[in-house]
């Protein structure tokens, strides 16, 4: 289904909740396949289905119907512990709200899905860590605990922590909604700078012109369907 320069591609997919005469579709038969590499922006206005579609997308929820797949996999049917372990391994996942382990440091809580992954803590993920706070310029609050971090920090860390199993596709709900615009406009530059550098596929849910319009493709959804999708150069 996929073409071979896509990260993934879905097929009519729908989503509703509750049955009968009560069920709500939120979804409406949306096809979409996004390039490997992308950095694309998803529009629409709240009660749209962006984050139905994005947790359905991240394999955190599964469609009511339609197909999905995503590095040539088909992952409507597989069991749910092999999508855990395909999820861990290929999708990271950035919040509006960071979902920051407040008892943690910036490390540990960026060392997290590897220790999850592997069972336990190693030093390859410490050492890991520790660079990729570095890279996204918090070398000197590796020790900070998360409730000791700022707004703007604590999201970089969760950024870090998003990359720390190196995944093909980073999916971003609203990563600068709780942010100033000076904190916003640096969390948007470090993803770009991740997207160039890496060839990490990015797709953000944005409310926020700006920052869709800094986006390669912009991808607008309302009442459950795809409108439009426009990609730039």
């Amino acid at each position: 289904m996929s073409a071979p320069g896509d990260i993934l591609a879905i097929e009519k997919i729908t989503k509703s909740y509750g049955s009968g005469s009560a069920a709500q579709q939120v979804l409406k038969g949306i096809d979409m396949a996004l390039p490997r590499a992308t950095f694309a922006a998803l529009e629409g206005r709240s009660g749209s289905g962006k984050s139905t579609l994005l947790s359905i997308l991240g394999t955190l929820m599964r469609p009511t119907s339609g197909h999905h797949e995503m590095l040539g996999q088909d992952l409507r049917n597989i069991s749910e512990r092999d999508l855990t372990e395909f999820r861990n391994r290929h999708i990271g996942f950035v919040f509006q709200f960071h979902h920051l382990l407040p008892d943690l440091t910036a490390l540990e809580n960026v060392m997290f899905p590897a220790a999850v992954h592997a069972g336990r803590e190693t030093r390859k993920a410490r050492a890991r860590a520790a660079d990729l706070l570095a890279r996204v310029g918090l070398s000197d609050r590796i020790d900070y605990r998360a409730t000791a971090l700022s707004g703007g920090q604590k999201q970089r860390v969760a950024i870090a922590r998003a990359l720390m199993n190196t995944p093909e596709l980073v999916l971003a709900d609203e990563p600068t909604g709780n942010l100033d615009r000076e904190s916003a406009t640096q969390v948007m530059e470090l993803l770009r700078e991740i997207n160039a550098e890496d060839h990490t596929t990015f797709l953000i849910s944005t409310h926020d012109e700006k920052i869709a319009e800094g986006c390669a493709t912009q991808i607008y959804l309302d009442d459950g369907r795809i409108v439009d999708a426009t990609a730039h150069g």
